[in-house]
């Protein structure tokens, strides 16, 4: 795993869009920023307009790993302007494979934690003019993912993003997605990632909901 490195940082706030014929709210297309002020609500200048996916303490900053792009790009035959997944935090050496559940990071002053993956939404078609978009994030598991806020502050896109803490359980966000969207009757995998107390709320009552 490669140190980690900010590529890009991005806010926005919520937009009114018309996708096929309908009147749709989403806070995707977010605008690059050099820094940002990050509280433990979530990040200063940053809206969320679709709640059952995003925002709140146990998600307040979003986290997608730069070298997907390059995925994407070559599957798709389209370039993507960062950032397509409406993420806060562009960066290198974090993917989902790599990051754990309770993993606890540095930017600056900032201290977040690993909290879950991000449950795709059909946002990410739609505002990627890509229909199977949703279908392939989602059977791939390559969601980015969320974070709670520790220790509050300013960060810049110079600061240092360096891994404080390793959490013991090992559970990756890729093993936590791929359990969630496509091995729920593996109870012995549940039960894995339900012992890892640092998992967002959210996440835990669905696990819970499938025992």
């Amino acid at each position: 795993m490669n140190k980690p490195k900010i590529i890009n940082f991005a806010i926005g706030m919520s937009k009114e869009y018309q996708w096929n014929e309908i009147t749709e709210y989403s806070a995707i297309n977010k605008i690059n920023v050099t820094s940002m002020n990050i509280r433990k609500s979530g990040i200063i200048g940053n809206e969320v307009a679709n709640v059952e996916f995003h925002g709140g303490d146990d998600r307040a900053v979003c986290l997608y790993p730069f070298e997907h792009y390059r995925t994407w790009e070559k599957e798709f035959h389209s370039s993507l302007p960062i950032p397509a997944f409406g993420e806060n935090i562009t960066a290198t050496g974090m993917k989902e494979k790599d990051v754990h559940i309770g993993d606890i990071y540095q930017i600056g002053d900032v201290i977040i934690q690993v909290t879950q993956g991000r449950i795709p939404c059909s946002t990410i078609s739609k505002f990627n003019g890509i229909d199977h978009f949703l279908n392939r994030v989602y059977s791939t598991g390559l969601t980015g993912y969320f974070f709670r806020v520790l220790n509050e502050g300013t960060i810049t896109i110079e600061s240092e993003f360096k891994l404080l803490e390793k959490h013991p359980k090992g559970i990756s966000v890729l093993f936590a997605n791929q359990t969630l969207f496509h091995d729920q009757k593996n109870q012995q995998a549940v039960r894995k990632i339900l012992e890892v107390k640092e998992l967002a709320d959210v996440w835990r009552k669905k696990l819970m909901n499938l025992l």
